[in-house]
């Protein structure tokens, strides 16, 4: 991507931040699996200083109003430290621009200030990636709803405030058969009958935190439903399809940090009398790296361009999702062979970023149902 001043500025803005703010604190943060809170305040409040809080929301709402290209390239940078730090540097969801009434001053306006939290809570125990299996429900009771189910894996930099709850609140009948009707509501951390633990420890990202939700009876007005009864998926899917190119741009500047360690340790690591970037085996594996990674960032700017137009297909960001977190995979593997047995030491950041660099295949949708998605969409208008 050809950058404008005001971008390339936007960049210089991030590395410089990420540089004093972020990377100091990787090993510390990886060693004691957690962000210490007044850390995670202060990155908080510092991002707020040089404009970077809230950048993804419209200036409408008191966002940055940074465009997609312009995300892009900060959550390509961000990409090359742990999402437990750059986490705090909120990017609240776009879902919460579907607040209405009461809802913005209670939820929206908090959260772009940073006075509030709020966590995305799809995923459950039996229904990962089938979200059509979900469990969780809400009935009506006069004007009210009434929430039952549990959620897991719902990930966030600290215990929120809130939390975005998709629930079955009925069933339609369609030309494939009965679907699920799925609602979104915000529920507010305290509420009666709702309960919110730490959930398991994961070796990818240690000091992101992951939560279990769990809810029992909990009473909910008419105004703690986000947007309309029954459009809960178009919701999550804008939320979704956005978030999939996200993730494939920090996937690719996690590469990008990885392949210049990989490429600085072959130029100076010498074995048989000459640095062992000379040898094919590893030279090879350098070019690879190197036209793979520049692959991945090509998709990537290409899913944007069409973001901005509004062109964007669920194909186009599973095909983004799927290619840049495999090549980041391979990226790591390729670099820790490299680096031979000191890629596997705790004493160099290789080993860490190979352990991160795993879950990204995982959530926001494995790679298996990126390859579902893209299927379909060539099979589908054939008939299949």
């Amino acid at each position: 991507m050809e950058l404008t001043h005001e971008q390339q500025m936007l960049c210089d803005t991030v590395k410089a931040f990420m540089e004093k703010e972020l990377f100091p604190h990787e090993e510390e943060v990886d060693r004691i699996g957690e962000v210490p809170i007044d850390l995670g305040r202060q990155i908080e409040a510092r991002s707020k200083e040089v404009g970077l809080f809230a950048a993804n929301l419209p200036e409408a709402v008191g966002g940055g109003g940074l465009d997609y290209r312009s995300m892009a390239l900060i959550e390509r940078e961000y990409g090359k430290t742990s999402h437990a730090l750059h986490s705090w540097i909120a990017r609240p969801t776009e879902l919460l621009l579907a607040c209405g009434g009461d809802q913005i001053a209670k939820y929206l306006d908090p959260c772009v200030t940073g006075e509030k939290r709020e966590l995305f809570a799809l995923t459950e125990p039996e229904a990962g990636s089938d979200i059509m299996s979900m469990k969780s429900n809400a009935r009506r009771d006069g004007d009210d709803w009434i929430l039952n189910g549990s959620k897991h894996f719902i990930s966030g930099p600290v215990m929120p405030d809130f939390a975005i709850v998709f629930a079955a609140t009925g069933e339609d009948d369609t030309p494939r058969g009965p679907r699920k009707r799925i609602t979104a509501f915000l529920v507010d951390v305290g509420m009666d009958g709702f309960d919110i633990q730490e959930g398991n420890r994961c070796v990818s990202y240690r000091g992101y935190q992951t939560f279990q939700l769990h809810f029992s009876d909990v009473r909910l007005g008419p105004d703690q439903v986000l947007g309309e009864e029954g459009r809960g998926l178009e919701l999550s899917g804008k939320w979704l399809g956005m978030g999939r190119i996200w993730v494939g741009a920090t996937c690719c500047g996690k590469a990008e940090r990885l392949f210049d360690l990989a490429a600085e340790w072959a130029a100076s690591r010498r074995q048989f009398g000459k640095p062992i970037g000379q040898f094919q085996a590893t030279g090879f594996k350098l070019a690879d790296m190197a036209v793979e990674l520049k692959a991945a960032d090509l998709m990537v700017v290409n899913a944007v361009e069409k973001a901005d137009r509004g062109t964007m297909s669920d194909a186009d960001a599973a095909m983004v999702k799927l290619y840049c977190s495999e090549m980041l995979n391979r990226i790591a593997d390729h670099t820790v062979q490299i680096y031979g047995g000191m890629g596997l030491m705790e004493e160099l950041p290789i080993q860490r970023l190979w352990r991160d660099a795993r879950l990204e295949r995982i959530w926001d949708g494995t790679s298996e149902i990126q390859r579902h998605i893209i299927s379909r969409s060539i099979l589908r208008p054939l008939g299949a």
